[in-house]
């Protein structure tokens, strides 16, 4: 039986893949999540699995270069319960783009959704966590950039390493109000992003790449999903500004 929650987090690009095991991990904590994604019927389809599996969950479209957007889906969720008590920043695209063609806009395009998107959640989410004095942030960063090169993904790269620099520095900035900032670098996880031919490895090129990850395959979503809540649990209220590698020893094994 469903029973009202007390706590509310919010969470970008919950339609599908690390978002949406995100999504379903909080709701199993007991979170009011509020599932956001450009993606309208995959998005609706998460809270109601939620919704399905006993906990809260409501589906709100959002495109994440949109700042009044942004703004009025975060105080909507304020005027609820106060200040969420978890914001998980994921949205992102990550678009093949050899050096050659990789224009301004191309450039601009990744920048605006997969670094600038989470700024935008994170200024508005903000103010209401400080005035409360409590609440965690998660930021989806990657090895590519956190850590890593990607080749044809210079746009992607450059933003994901910028979100390191956005953790570290949010979570000086909030740490006196008791809001606590961080980030996770996926390694190889089996998503639609990983699994495209198009713009990235497809299904053929992470079966190669598996047997070079120590752990010997290639992680899930929901394996990096446990990560993304445990860092805006108490369980993490001494852990701050760091951004943890998570990619089945793949970086230190190279």
């Amino acid at each position: 039986m469903t029973t009202a929650a007390t706590k509310a987090a919010l969470v970008t690009g919950g339609g599908i893949g690390i978002g949406a095991a995100t999504a379903l991990v909080l709701g199993r904590e007991g979170y009011h999540v509020f599932v956001t994604d450009v993606l309208a019927p995959e998005g609706e389809a998460v809270a109601a699995a939620i919704r399905s599996a006993g906990g809260n969950a409501e589906f709100a479209r959002l495109d994440v270069t949109d700042t009044a957007a942004c703004t009025a889906v975060v105080a909507a969720a304020n005027a609820r319960f106060g200040a969420l008590s978890a914001l998980v920043v994921n949205a992102g695209i990550a678009p093949r783009a050899g050096y050659e063609i990789l224009t301004d806009e191309k450039w601009d395009e990744v920048f605006d959704i997969d670094l600038k998107g989470q700024f935008r959640l994170i200024r508005a989410a903000a103010p209401a966590m400080s005035a409360r004095r409590q609440g965690a942030i998660a930021c989806v960063s990657s090895i590519a950039g956190a850590v890593v090169g990607w080749d044809d993904h210079w746009h992607y790269s450059a933003a994901k390493a910028g979100i390191t620099g956005l953790v570290k520095a949010a979570a000086c900035e909030l740490a006196k109000h008791n809001v606590r900032v961080n980030g996770v670098a996926p390694g190889l996880i089996r998503t639609a992003q990983a699994l495209s031919v198009e713009n990235s490895m497809g299904p053929e090129g992470l079966a190669a790449a598996a047997p070079g990850v120590p752990l010997g395959r290639i992680g899930e979503a929901s394996e990096i999903a446990e990560v993304l809540a445990f860092l805006v649990s108490e369980k993490a209220s001494y852990l701050t500004g760091q951004t943890l590698v998570v990619d089945g020893g793949l970086t230190v094994g190279l």
